[in-house]
């Protein structure tokens, strides 16, 4: 963790102090709801908006920081019964930014291939990272319009479409 401009940085800092304290009521909250498994607050020492990554285990599928996009270095693990509840709870949020599955099972992938609905569905691989040129970046419902970034349709959204229609002779 350090400054992203310095070799062999993974984890800069967050954009500002707002994102910084808004971050950290996020793991305040999940604090309440769950239980801290590790970070869990700013990295002591450090000049910066640094936030220790931080996982919050023991989440209801109702708990705020596991139904909004928080965009800070927080996992929210809520443990499910079925691959059925699984899908359910991360469908049932508002928002479908990215999603990942990680499965050996052949009939899993598929379904979430058509049921999981995100804008970037990544299998058996990390969740971030999307590569620019080769995977269009952009989600459904509150996470986005369903064109993405860098794909054939965002062209369209730079674009006004107009009809002409002229009576000739």
């Amino acid at each position: 963790m350090g400054e992203p401009d310095q070799a062999g940085i993974a984890m800069g800092p967050v954009i500002n102090a707002s994102a910084r304290d808004k971050i950290l009521a996020y793991i305040e909250s999940g604090k309440q709801d769950g239980r801290l498994v590790a970070g869990g607050g700013p990295v002591a020492g450090k000049d910066g908006y640094f936030i220790q990554p931080t996982v919050i285990a023991d989440l209801a599928p109702t708990a705020k920081v596991a139904r909004e996009e928080i965009f800070g270095p927080v996992l929210a693990v809520i443990r499910t019964r079925s691959f059925d509840e699984a899908l359910a709870i991360a469908n049932g949020t508002e928002y479908g930014l990215t999603g990942a599955v990680y499965t050996r099972d052949a009939a899993k992938i598929e379904r979430a291939k058509r049921e999981f609905f995100v804008g970037n569905l990544y299998i058996n691989r990390k969740c971030t990272g999307a590569v620019v040129g080769a995977h269009p970046f952009g989600g459904f419902n509150m996470s986005g319009t369903d064109s993405k970034a860098g794909g054939r349709d965002y062209l369209l959204l730079f674009l006004q479409a107009k009809s002409i229609a002229e009576r000739i002779g």
